[in-house]
């Protein structure tokens, strides 16, 4: 019966009365449902993750006493800090794609750089995001660029997601006595970096690994580096004091990391543990027993199912990573890592590495390391600095591997012996039992998680990146008053001016 109908059945007053009741009913229902979710996160532990960008683990808790880190050190002194903690992509929208979903992005079809940014991508069900299991366990989800907590922090996820994943930018939005989980994101560690005034750090005291030339830019890029990072502990120390002040710290579960390693020439968009290897420090009052070292293997993707649990929501069992703040946690035996196209370079590379060893497969042996890439050209000074060196016969024999016209199909290191990842031992007749072991752990690794980077891209998708990184390439060097067909040695005398006659802006 229409409505219009059952109106004149039962006279309008009549019914206008039942209808009121059964909308007040399903108010009230509603609403008492809605309280008794949010009595549900009550009293839950808030979930804080601080995340930066572009940081391997240089601070002063870590052994960097070059680098100070007052903020950071003070929370590893309150909680737990991780020494073998590993992401599974070496760029930050493969890596930021796998952390929230607790899934490998070569899973879920996230592993291409920047990639379903313009289409209807969408997760394979039942795989969601991490902010959608709170939401659904009545937590308020924030996220926030730094300090300023009234503009949305960065996601950059290689999938389109249809519903919002974030109630706010700020838990101070969240109706009073809700449980958060909040994400502040911090740029300063990604280029171009910020000099840290205060607190200079001098060139000559770094100490640049050996696959790097000791040259004045080389040691100026990576200081500017290193004081970045003290940039960075002073905001996240601000961002500590906020939860200190609102009397928020005994129920937050903190967990600073950083979405890949290193921004130098061999670490961001590699394999090696300068592009994988990030800090983890994790704060939990009453949980975690405060100046904890953990040297267990472990991936990003272990962050969601850890954090799930800590809030008292049971982790989906679709996901590949495991809770590792459970006391019955050891680790993994092994962590696996992916690199596919990176901006306009396209690249497949896979790795599995153990405690000891690293095992790398290159499925484009007959490339170059230094294929080109318009982001590293135009922001890695030392890549350039590298090329001129490489052309003048004035690099060292580590350095000169990267410089190679080629790679070896498979590399094998002795994390041990070589923490630098400098001398490939997939040759070494009494290493073979070890390389066999880890390429079999590789293979049954792809094969497992159904690896999607076994199908080749759209050519028309790496067109499209191909085209557009060569424009960003040509704008970026007439902004500079460069010519984009200027020589390396003209180049690298541009970088020289740039980082060694001025002083950058602070």
């Amino acid at each position: 019966m229409k409505r219009r109908d059952f109106l004149k059945t039962v006279g309008g007053g009549a019914a206008a009365a039942l209808l009121s009741g059964c909308e007040t009913e399903r108010r009230h229902a509603a609403q008492k449902a809605a309280r008794t979710q949010l009595l549900k996160a009550q009293h839950r532990p808030n979930i804080l993750w601080l995340i930066s960008e572009d940081t391997s683990p240089d601070f002063a808790c870590y052994g960097n006493t070059l680098v100070k880190t007052p903020n950071l050190d003070r929370l590893a002194s309150e909680g737990a800090r991780y020494t073998n903690a590993f992401v599974t992509g070496p760029v930050s929208s493969t890596s930021r794609s796998a952390l929230i979903t607790g899934m490998y992005q070569t899973s879920i079809g996230a592993h291409q750089h920047r990639s379903h940014r313009n289409d209807t991508h969408l997760l394979p069900r039942p795989i969601m995001p991490v902010t959608e299991h709170f939401r659904r366990g009545a937590y308020f989800r924030c996220n926030c660029a730094g300090l300023n907590y009234k503009q949305e922090g960065k996601t950059d996820w290689n999938f389109m997601y249809m519903t919002r994943p974030f109630d706010g930018t700020d838990w101070s939005q969240r109706p009073e006595g809700q449980s958060f989980f909040a994400q502040v994101n911090f740029s300063l560690t990604q280029r171009d970096f910020r000099r840290d005034q205060r607190n200079p750090i001098d060139p000559a005291k770094v100490t640049l690994p050996p696959c790097y030339p000791d040259h004045p830019l080389a040691r100026r890029d990576w200081a500017d580096y290193l004081e970045s990072i003290q940039l960075l502990d002073t905001e996240i120390g601000v961002v500590l004091q906020w939860l200190q002040k609102e009397g928020l710290a005994e129920n937050t579960v903190v967990m600073y990391f950083s979405d890949n390693g290193r921004p130098h020439v061999r670490g961001e968009q590699w394999l090696y543990d300068e592009g994988i290897r990030i800090p983890l420090i994790v704060r939990w009052p009453g949980h975690i027993e405060p100046g904890t070292v953990v040297e267990d293997l472990l991936s990003a993707i272990d962050l969601a199912p850890a954090s799930l649990a800590a809030a008292g929501i049971e982790p989906a069992q679709y996901l590949q990573g495991s809770d590792f703040l459970t006391r019955k946690s050891k680790g993994h035996k092994y962590i696996f890592a992916a690199r596919d196209r990176c901006d306009e370079t396209v690249d497949r590379i896979r790795c599995v590495r153990s405690k000891r060893y690293k095992y790398i497969r290159n499925y484009y042996p007959d490339r170059p390391y230094t294929q080109l890439n318009a982001y590293k050209k135009l922001q890695f000074p030392v890549l350039t600095l590298m090329q001129v060196l490489h052309s003048q016969g004035k690099l060292t024999p580590p350095q000169e591997q990267f410089m190679a016209a080629t790679r070896p199909k498979e590399e094998l290191y002795d994390l041990q012996n070589d923490p630098d990842e400098l001398h490939n031992l997939a040759d070494d007749r009494k290493l073979r039992g070890v390389l066999r072991e880890h390429s079999r752990k590789l293979d049954n690794w792809i094969k497992s998680t159904q690896d999607q980077g076994e199908e080749p891209e759209d050519t028309q998708v790496v067109a499209y990146w191909q085209d557009g990184m060569a424009k960003s390439y040509l704008e970026e060097m007439k902004r500079r008053n460069l010519a984009p067909e200027i020589s390396d040695e003209e180049y690298l005398k541009w970088w020289e001016k740039k980082l060694l006659g001025q002083e950058l802006p602070a």
